[in-house]
């Protein structure tokens, strides 16, 4: 097994740790959920870099990369719905377009074929990746304010909207990637 895919395993085996992190309650837990994230976000960029640079682009890496994003991600976006951070709508979003992605993906193989992810997909991993280091950022800042710091009342309620925000231009661009991709692909689904 190459490098980059070593990182794909990696990202997935640091998921358990991330909720861990992020859900139970432990001084600084969201400091150590947001370290073990960006942790695993830097395996995902750096596994697609080594993997061009280096000509070690594999069957494998085309699949499991995203199948990792696609865990960090959905693991962080449930585990926000059940700490009250993240609408449930814009997780069931999510996960239709995930579910219809990896459908396609998967009548692919069957015929052979191993799609990549494209550019909408990135756009897409990206802007969600950004949205949940800046959820868990927030959540750091207020556990952060008590340690002395006087707590403005309405901080945490503008913080949940920022985050909501966030999760929901990056729902967009989930959704917008997910309609690209059906239709660069249909023709795994008419044939099928």
């Amino acid at each position: 097994m190459n490098l980059p895919n070593k990182l794909t395993l990696a990202r997935i085996l640091l998921v358990p740790f991330f909720v861990a992190a992020l859900l139970i309650d432990f001084p600084l837990n969201n400091l150590a959920a947001l370290l073990i994230f960006i942790a695993a976000s830097l395996t995902d960029m750096l596994d697609g870099k080594i993997a061009r640079k280096q000509g070690l682009i594999t069957d494998f890496g085309k699949f499991a990369d995203p199948l990792a994003d696609k865990i960090l991600v959905i693991s962080a976006l449930l585990c926000f719905v059940q700490l009250g951070l993240c609408d449930c709508v814009a997780v069931i979003i999510v996960l239709f377009r995930e579910f219809a992605v990896t459908s396609i993906r998967l009548i692919a193989a069957s015929k052979g074929k191993v799609i990549a992810a494209n550019m909408w997909g990135k756009v897409k991993t990206v802007t969600q990746m950004v949205s949940i280091i800046c959820v868990i950022t927030m959540q750091l800042v207020l556990d952060l304010m008590p340690l002395g710091v006087p707590l403005p009342c309405v901080l945490p309620t503008v913080f949940y909207y920022i985050g909501e925000a966030l999760i929901w231009i990056s729902t967009f661009f989930a959704l917008l990637s997910g309609v690209i991709y059906i239709a660069q692909n249909k023709q795994f689904i008419l044939d099928f």
